[in-house]
């Protein structure tokens, strides 16, 4: 059931740096997301984009750290882990999901967690395909929205 409101339009984010890391693991689904990422960015003008490569949803949270250590107002991390015979989809999802939280909380820097965690592997292509609801573009629109709402926050204390 989706909850979200998506009638929103667009943000002008033209004065914004934003980095885009997708894992090439499950690149066939991986890539559905980061078009749909790099689409929505486009749309709100983001001046400054820079498009990474990491090997797997695991490694993400280490390029999300360099990355906001670079300078960038947001990071937008992509993958698609998807469940198996075994547990290591478990740990994978889990270590990834905690490890993209610590480097926000870390850093001040937003990052969206773009990266499916999925039963089936149809369920994932769904939500990579273009469109209003791929997922991808969601974390896109996160991430924007994110690094907009800091700028009119109170300054952290030093």
């Amino acid at each position: 059931m989706k909850t979200d409101d998506t009638s929103r339009s667009t943000p002008d984010a033209s004065h914004l740096s934003i980095a885009v890391v997708t894992a090439r693991f499950n690149e066939k689904i991986t890539e559905g997301l980061r078009v749909g990422a790099l689409g929505y960015l486009a749309e709100a003008k983001v001046s400054k984009l820079g498009d990474f490569h990491a090997p797997g949803a695991f490694e993400l949270p280490l390029y999300a750290q360099q990355l906001a250590t670079a300078g960038f107002d947001a990071i937008v991390c992509l993958g698609a882990v998807i469940e198996g015979d075994t547990d290591h989809y478990e740990h994978v999802a889990s270590r990834a999901s905690e490890g993209l939280m610590r480097v926000q909380l870390d850093t001040g820097v937003p990052v969206a967690f773009g990266i499916l965690t999925v039963r089936e592997l149809e369920h994932a292509h769904v939500r990579a395909q273009p469109g209003p609801d791929n997922k991808g573009r969601e974390a896109a629109a996160a991430a924007v929205e994110a690094a907009l709402d800091l700028e009119s926050l109170p300054p952290a204390a030093p």
